[in-house]
């Protein structure tokens, strides 16, 4: 049987780095073995689902370039690929293993689960299921049903024994069954829990690989148990490690990881996204360098997933997003700024200043804030950022000054402009640096802009003048 993997994520948000990186791994082990990438939604939570977080899955696979095989959107052998829209295959399961002795009836209250856990806590025991619904007679059971008792059906897990598999990442794994809760698999209201429908459709769908998150090993056994009553056969399992913030804790939206599709929007490019995730918890061939997906997928192998937590480190991933915006072409990095730029800018004037720009820049956004001052003259008030090195009542005279001397320029050059500023400068005892500053402020109200002189050429003299004229650096 050929590769099969699946994606399944929960749509109760927008999916963050960690979410994403275990779509990039089942993708590039698809691509690497020439099987099928298959994207399933899995939206049993009802109380959890969030609205458009469906779109924002998806729309996060296009931006990376991680197209599916199969999936809600593509339908495929399988469809649906929406788990409400497959409820009946749950329940009919579900019913099975009941029928099979595998499974029970349970009519206990929200109140009595509640008093339970609250007791075991007391006793420092952990908190599963008692089994009291497992002692009811077919009597009791007819008769709740016959009042139609709420209800739900839980895993009957073997008291003794143990559960065994060999993980692809991490060997040898065993947990003692005594130790597994009476999983609820079929819920009151007829849908299924995680547990019970993944291995349903993991099944159905031919699924051969489950590569996920290392936090579902403890789900394992249930589902290799459920596979054991089922009588079909389990996939592979791969558990690659987590991926901890700068405080080695793990990293969630809770604790302020951001949502893939706002990288996009930051102006990080795609294929330094794939390349940064792909070294959380992989070995890399060459982290030095940004590979294309194809290949990533050939260099891509199971055995290369590393069993020890990777950390998310945003320094890393800003420098290697700069390093990737200074090697594009001009044409290529206008391409991808489009989506950043004002539709009223000039885009002559923009090919201009690219080339100055992107050796500033770590993102896509930067562009706008180091050269929105060429398109407005809505500049910021001087002496809200004025330089510190020179007073500000020299400051005023220092720039009128200079600025007589410019409009007596009859050449426009970067060579005129800079050889002018210099000398004015050293005439007035001025460090180069410091008063560079000063221009800067006066005629973009920045600190930071593309270099000085090939801007003031860009704006051109006009502008320039009018600007050091307006410019005020009293308080």
């Amino acid at each position: 049987m050929s590769v099969r993997v699946r994606y399944a994520p929960s749509p109760t948000g927008h999916p963050h780095l960690g979410n994403i990186r275990t779509a990039l791994f089942n993708f590039l082990f698809a691509r690497h073995a020439g099987g099928e990438f298959v994207v399933r939604i899995e939206d049993t939570d009802r109380a959890r689902l969030v609205e458009k977080s469906e779109d924002a899955i998806l729309e996060s696979l296009r931006w990376l370039g991680l197209t599916w095989d199969e999936g809600p959107d593509k339908g495929g052998p399988f469809a649906p690929y929406v788990q409400s829209e497959r409820l009946e295959s749950y329940q009919k399961a579900a019913q099975e293993l009941v029928k099979k002795g595998f499974a029970y009836l349970c009519f206990c209250t929200q109140d009595r689960l509640a008093e339970m856990r609250k007791v075991q806590e007391a006793k420092h025991e952990p908190p599963r299921y008692d089994r009291q619904c497992l002692m009811l007679s077919s009597d009791d059971i007819r008769n709740s049903m016959d009042t139609n008792e709420p209800h739900v059906i839980r895993l009957k897990v073997p008291q003794e024994g143990k559960t065994v598999f060999e993980d692809a990442v991490r060997g040898h794994v065993e947990f003692e069954n005594a130790l597994l809760d009476d999983q609820v698999l079929l819920k009151s209201d007829g849908f299924p829990t995680y547990h019970l429908a993944v291995v349903v459709d993991d099944h159905a769908m031919n699924i051969t690989h489950v590569i996920r998150a290392e936090e579902w090993i403890s789900s394992t056994p249930k589902h290799l148990l459920l596979y054991q009553f089922f009588g079909w056969t389990p996939p592979t399992y791969a558990h690659v490690p987590m991926i901890m913030d700068a405080h080695k804790a793990k990293l969630s939206k809770r604790r302020g990881a951001k949502a893939m599709l706002e990288y996009r929007d930051a102006g990080y490019l795609p294929e330094v996204v794939v390349n940064y995730l792909s070294t959380l918890g992989w070995m890399h061939p060459n982290e030095e360098k940004l590979l294309t997906l194809d290949e990533l997928a050939a260099a891509f192998t199971l055995e290369g997933i590393k069993k020890s937590p990777a950390v998310f480190d945003q320094r890393k991933m800003d420098w290697m997003n700069g390093l990737a915006i200074r090697q594009l072409t001009d044409e290529k990095l206008l391409i991808a700024l489009d989506p950043f730029l004002d539709s009223g800018w000039d885009r002559h004037v923009v090919k201009k200043l690219i080339p100055l720009a992107k050796e500033r820049m770590t993102t896509l956004k930067d562009f706008s804030v180091l050269c929105d001052f060429f398109f407005t003259n809505n500049i910021q008030k001087n002496e809200s950022i004025m330089n510190q090195k020179i007073a500000v009542d020299k400051a005023q005279t220092f720039i009128r000054r200079y600025t007589s001397i410019l409009a007596s320029l009859t050449q426009w050059t970067h060579e005129e402009l800079e050889q002018t500023t210099r000398k004015f400068a050293a005439d007035h005892q001025l460090k180069p640096a410091d008063f560079f500053m000063l221009l800067r402020i006066a005629f973009s109200g920045k600190t930071i802009t593309p270099p000085l002189f090939e801007s003031m050429v860009i704006l051109g003299k006009d502008i320039v003048i009018q600007r050091l004229s307006e410019a005020n650096f009293r308080c």
